[in-house]
């Protein structure tokens, strides 16, 4: 959804309807700052509640005079490593209906995974230079103060393609019955303690050891070598 701009009269009148919602900024940068403040400026839905140079006076600041929503910088001061996430946990215990927007310098899917991993809801992380697009950054922070999550759409991009780039894991051409009992061998037990722990026929477990081999692409006749090879595909492709 686009929001109107302030030169279109139309959609200002219908923004002017809504709640305005108070926005603090945290970034080390005095541009990127005065630059956030200038650009949230335009949006009649927004009003800025604060400016603050590192975590540690952002958090006194929305303690103190709590915004609608934070929108912080992922690097700043005191360590310049993860302040974004550190944040959004805190205010998540002390603020939890505050939304948190955190900008990022660069696409870390790790720093994503982090912060959305603290609970989805009224968070979102953009790259920073969206913020010259005002209907982006107007939309993202009216979504998170609604208890929404956004993140953009660059970073779920890369994340698809990297997926789509990530060979494919033998263990997917296995069924169910024989990634259990790859786990078995994988665990280092015999044929026999498989087929006593699981009630089965030695003869089963053997055939489906067999065909675990197979289509593992084992072939080497070794059967104490194929059972190593099994195991460290296994350790390796789990997650998969």
């Amino acid at each position: 959804m686009r929001l109107g701009r302030r030169d279109d009269p139309q959609s200002s009148g219908d923004e002017q309807k809504g709640e305005v919602l108070r926005v603090a900024i945290a970034d080390d940068s005095y541009l990127i700052r005065e630059g956030l403040r200038q650009v949230l400026a335009l949006s009649p839905q927004l009003r800025v509640s604060g400016l603050y140079a590192d975590a540690p006076s952002l958090l006194a600041g929305v303690d103190a005079d709590p915004p609608d929503v934070v929108v912080t910088d992922m690097r700043m001061p005191p360590t310049l490593t993860d302040e974004g996430v550190q944040v959004a946990s805190r205010l998540r215990e002390t603020h939890p209906s505050i939304g948190v927007v955190v900008l990022s310098q660069h696409q870390s899917e790790e720093l994503a995974a982090r912060l959305l991993a603290l609970g989805a809801g009224g968070r979102a992380f953009l790259l920073k230079d969206r913020i010259h697009d005002l209907d982006q950054l107007v939309s993202t922070i009216r979504a998170v103060a609604d208890g929404e999550c956004r993140i953009d759409a660059r970073l779920v991009d890369e994340l698809l393609e990297r997926q789509r780039r990530r060979p494919r894991s033998p263990l997917e051409n296995l069924t169910p019955r024989q990634r259990d009992v790859l786990a078995d061998v994988a665990a280092g037990k015999s044929n026999l303690a498989i087929a006593t722990e699981r009630s089965v026929t030695l003869r089963a477990v053997e055939k489906h050891v067999s065909e675990i081999f197979g289509r593992l692409g084992l072939a080497t006749d070794e059967q104490s070598s194929r059972r190593v090879q099994a195991t460290l595909l296994y350790l390796g492709h789990r997650e998969a």
